[in-house]
C-alpha cells in the first residue's frame, strides 16, 4: 500500500516507548502513523493532518484523559481508541460513553492492538458508505493525494503541501465529490458555489487548467482530471471519504 494513502493513525501516549512499540509495528503493517504526547499536540495534528484514528491514552501526566476525548468527540466523528491500565475499568466505560470506539489495556499485545484498529477503522468504512451529510467530510484521498476540507490544504504523494486558489479549492473538492462522473461546467460552477468558491462561468476551464499544472506529471496529457469532449470534465480515479 502506498504510505500516502494508508490510514493515518495519531498515537497520544506519554510513554515514549510504547509510542515507538505502536509506530513500529503499526507502520510495518501497513498504516501511517504520527505521535504526540499532550493534549496539545493532539488537537494541533487533528487540524493539520487527515487523521483516520486516533489511539489515546488517559493518563497522560497533568492532563484529563476523559476530557480530552470528549472535547476530540465535540471536534469530529475521528475514530478513537483509548489506551488505559487494567484497574480503570470506570475510566473506559466513561470513555465510551463519550463516545470512544474501543480500549485496550496495558500493557498490551502489540497484535491485539492492530486487530482492533482494523476492525474500527472497518467499521467507519462501512458508515463512510452510507449518505452523510457534507459538512461531516474531512478530507478526501486519491491517487496519493489528499484534500483536508477543514484546512482546505492539498498534500501531495510525498506529503509536500500545494497551495490552492478558492477557485482551485472548490472545484478540486466538487471533483472528489463525485469521482468518475463527467461533470459539465455549469455543475462545477453550481457545486462550486454551493460551498462557497469562487468560480465564475468562463473561468472554469483556466482553473482546470492551474490544477492540472499542480496534480498531473504531465498537464498537457492529463490522467486524473480529463476532458469529456463537448460534455465537461472527470476525475478519473477513485477517491476514498474521511469522516
Amino acid at each position: 500500500m502506498n504510505s500516502a494513502t494508508a490510514p493515518h493513525i495519531l498515537v497520544i501516549d506519554d510513554d515514549p516507548s510504547i509510542r515507538e512499540l505502536v509506530s513500529e509495528y503499526l507502520g510495518a503493517n501497513e498504516l501511517r502513523v504520527s505521535t504526540g504526547s499532550s493534549g496539545r499536540e493532539l488537537f494541533e495534528q487533528m487540524d493539520r493532518e487527515a487523521i483516520d484514528l486516533v489511539l489515546l491514552d488517559l493518563r497522560l501526566p497533568g492532563e484529563d484523559g476523559l476530557q480530552l476525548a470528549r472535547q476530540l468527540r465535540e471536534r469530529a466523528t475521528v475514530p478513537i481508541v483509548l489506551l488505559t491500565g487494567r484497574n480503570e475499568e470506570a475510566d473506559r466505560v466513561m470513555g465510551l460513553e463519550l463516545g470512544a470506539d474501543d480500549y485496550v489495556t496495558k500493557p498490551f499485545s502489540p497484535r491485539e492492538l492492530l486487530a482492533r484498529v482494523r476492525a474500527v477503522l472497518r467499521r467507519y468504512q462501512v458508515q463512510a458508505t452510507l449518505p452523510e451529510r457534507d459538512s461531516a467530510r474531512r478530507a478526501f484521498r486519491f491517487a496519493g493525494w489528499e484534500l483536508n476540507l477543514r484546512t482546505r490544504r492539498l498534500q501531495g504523494p510525498g506529503g509536500q503541501a500545494v497551495e490552492l486558489s478558492n477557485g482551485e479549492f472548490s472545484l478540486l473538492a466538487a471533483l472528489c465529490r463525485a469521482p468518475q462522473r463527467v461533470l459539465s461546467r455549469d455543475q462545477l460552477l453550481s457545486m462550486s458555489r454551493l460551498h462557497e468558491g469562487e468560480v465564475y462561468d468562463r473561468a472554469v476551464d483556466v482553473q482546470i487548467r492551474r490544477l492540472r499544472l499542480k496534480l498531473e506529471a504531465d498537464a498537457a496529457a492529463p490522467v486524473l482530471i480529463v476532458t469529456e469532449r463537448g460534455a465537461g470534465y472527470r476525475l478519473a480515479c477513485e477517491v476514498e471519504t474521511l469522516y
